[in-house]
């Protein structure tokens, strides 16, 4: 019996050795490949970055070459540093400074020196690289903006970070990675696929070759092109007419939740943040505290809406029952509530019913109906609640969902946050305490793709897709369920009528009666929204907004639109404008009221936006 023992012993032992070689020698390759280490050099073959193109197939972004110059820092041997600085114009400084950097990182892997090298650096460079052992030259491609405008719906591209690499094992030092806009949104199509060299060493440290003759070589991918769903004719000529002005544009196509412009302004030049002026030309962008360029007003502006909100409380009176087309209301330069209160109104014929109340935009019509919708319901809480989830149903007071790489929700006030505020049940609320909403002002924000997602919405009688930017991927269309799938409003269909009608009447008749287009029908909504900013520590009031919602043609819409015209003075000034010569333009290739555009292509409110900066005094109520 001890003489089995011993055999099986002997022979367990045996066979743990023998696996444990085996899983040493076989299985685990960690060994090998840290004695290779000194004798594989592992370089990266870069793709090319997916190009972008517009709707119609117009290139927006491209590629051009670049070289960065490596280093491997273990592999650094003496060098004459004020020759290698000069041709790169570099102070020795900076050039410790980057290799210090490099050793931090890794002193086995590499690192970038100098990035995007010009043609002229890299031809002198290139000759002499043999007497700068460590350091290497490895090509890759830069974007090549074939538009001088959307900046924001493009983003840039740029050296990854740390945090980066610690979060995402494909990039490493050097590599570079979609930011902001399309390039972030769309990276993993965008970018591709990197293919490795692994390149043998002799003992010399000398290239003699690939490794194991290539078989762990891999080839790159190309990115894949995306088409986007931007107009680039629509984007170019909607950012000239915001030149000197501050504001967002957003433009959709109705039928299909498409942007067809996506405009903030003031905007850059894209090519601004490509090559070796990029980091500069980046800080400058980002502490402009005053103009904000890299700020997208279309996405991430929240503004009061103003007069265009009005057509949202009507649709809702009407499904709740609380007021019929033919209802009237007086108007004597506004609507009095509470003690000795007023909400203002210009002059106009009064009384009014809904369709010439829409196309007037009378104040006191609106906080008549707002007060029927608050106070069918047992308490204003009940209320406003029912308001609230009315509005939620166009996409307010939320992120819509949209593939866009950024955004705001906006607000849309419930009954806990009157309650909050009004510190209920201490203090008791009414509806006269939240009348503003009645015209947009108050504590309602809407970002300008929710305004035209709202005139999108109208437009196609109570139904929406939701707002997408991405068309195609390698000529293939999109068929993501969400960008596909209507969205239905809490509004019957046939309620959208009279607001449609009274939409058309503004142009027709109402407050945008000057600014129709020759043969194209057009619903639209003028606006103008109080503006406050805290100056010195002060509430002071500045020149009022522009603001404008419309779509066309009105029995099919092909393009719904928002424009919003910081200290744009009121709805038609220049909001108003630029939305019927941006319906124009779309709808038509041409513009004939070249009128307005004259008129907009020469009028500038820098002057305005410098005043709170100058001390001059401001318009109020203009």
């Amino acid at each position: 019996m001890r003489k089995i023992l011993l055999y099986i012993t002997i022979l367990t032992t045996g066979l743990i050795f023998i696996a444990r070689l085996f899983y040493l020698q076989i299985v685990d390759t960690s060994l090998a490949i840290r004695s290779q280490d000194n004798a594989i050099k592992v370089v990266y073959d870069y793709p090319q970055r997916g190009y972008i193109y517009d709707r119609n197939g117009e290139l927006m972004v491209s590629n051009q070459p670049s070289y960065d110059v490596m280093v491997i820092p273990r592999n650094l041997k003496p060098f004459d540093t004020t020759e290698f600085c000069g041709i790169l114009n570099l102070s020795r400084e900076e050039l410790e400074k980057k290799l210090d950097k490099a050793r931090i990182y890794s002193p086995m892997l590499p690192s970038v020196v100098i990035p995007q090298l010009t043609k002229s650096e890299y031809a002198i460079l290139q000759e002499k690289m043999r007497k700068y052992e460590g350091f290497y030259i490895q090509k890759r491609s830069l974007r090549d903006y074939q538009v001088d405008h959307s900046a924001n719906v493009l983003g840039y591209i740029a050296e990854v970070n740390q945090k980066i690499i610690n979060e995402n094992p494909y990039y490493i030092s050097g590599d570079l990675i979609g930011r902001a806009g399309v390039e972030s949104q769309y990276e993993e199509l965008l970018r591709g696929v990197k293919g490795v060299k692994h390149i043998q060493k002799d003992r010399f440290n000398r290239d003699i070759g690939p490794y194991k003759d290539g078989i762990y070589d891999t080839l790159p991918e190309k990115g894949k092109d995306i088409t986007i769903t931007v107009d680039n004719a629509l984007q170019d000529y909607g950012t000239k007419l915001m030149k000197n002005k501050r504001g967002g544009i957003v433009a959709l196509d109705p039928q299909s939740g498409e942007i067809l412009a996506l405009i903030s302004a003031p905007t850059y030049d894209p090519a601004k943040l490509v090559g070796r002026s990029r980091s500069r030309n980046y800080w400058e962008l980002y502490t402009d505290s005053i103009a904000k360029p890299l700020y997208d007003r279309g996405l991430l502006a929240e503004y009061p809406p103003g007069s265009p909100f009005k057509t949202l409380n009507a649709l809702i009176g009407l499904q709740e029952g609380v007021v019929d087309v033919k209802d009237s209301f007086s108007c004597n330069h506004g609507y009095a509530y509470g003690r000795g209160r007023k909400l203002g109104c210009h002059a106009h014929k009064s009384p009014l019913s809904m369709i010439p109340g829409i196309a007037q935009s009378c104040n006191a019509y609106f906080a008549n109906v707002y007060r029927r919708i608050i106070e069918k319901y047992p308490t204003p809480q009940d209320g406003m609640d029912a308001w609230n989830e009315h509005l939620k149903s166009f996409g307010l007071g939320q992120f819509m969902g949209n593939d866009l790489s950024t955004g705001r929700p906006g607000k849309i006030p419930d009954s806990d946050y009157y309650n909050r505020i009004y510190d209920y049940p201490t203090y008791k609320w009414y509806a006269s305490a939240t009348l503003s909403n009645a015209i947009g002002q108050g504590e309602v924000l809407m970002t300008p793709i929710q305004l035209a997602n709202m005139a999108a919405t109208i437009g196609n009688k109570g139904w929406y897709y939701t707002p997408h930017i991405l068309k195609e991927i390698n000529g293939q269309p999109i068929k993501e369920e969400k960008f596909t799938k209507k969205n239905y409003t809490t509004i019957q269909a046939e309620y959208f009528e009279p607001v449609i009608a009274g939409m058309h009447e503004v142009y027709k008749s109402g407050t945008a009666a000057t600014l129709r287009i020759p043969g194209v029908e057009i619903a639209g909504k003028t606006g103008t929204a109080e503006n406050f900013a805290r100056i010195d520590g002060k509430r002071m009031q500045l020149t009022d907004h522009s603001i404008f919602v419309a779509f066309a043609p009105v029995d099919n819409p092909k393009i719904a639109i928002a424009v919003f015209v910081e200290n744009g003075y009121w709805g038609s000034r220049y909001a108003g404008r630029m939305a019927s010569l941006m319906i124009e333009k779309y709808l038509k290739g041409t513009i004939t009221r070249t009128d307005m555009e004259k008129w907009i292509l020469e009028h500038s409110l820098e002057d305005e936006y410098a005043k709170p900066l100058s001390g001059e005094p401001f318009r109020i109520n203009q």
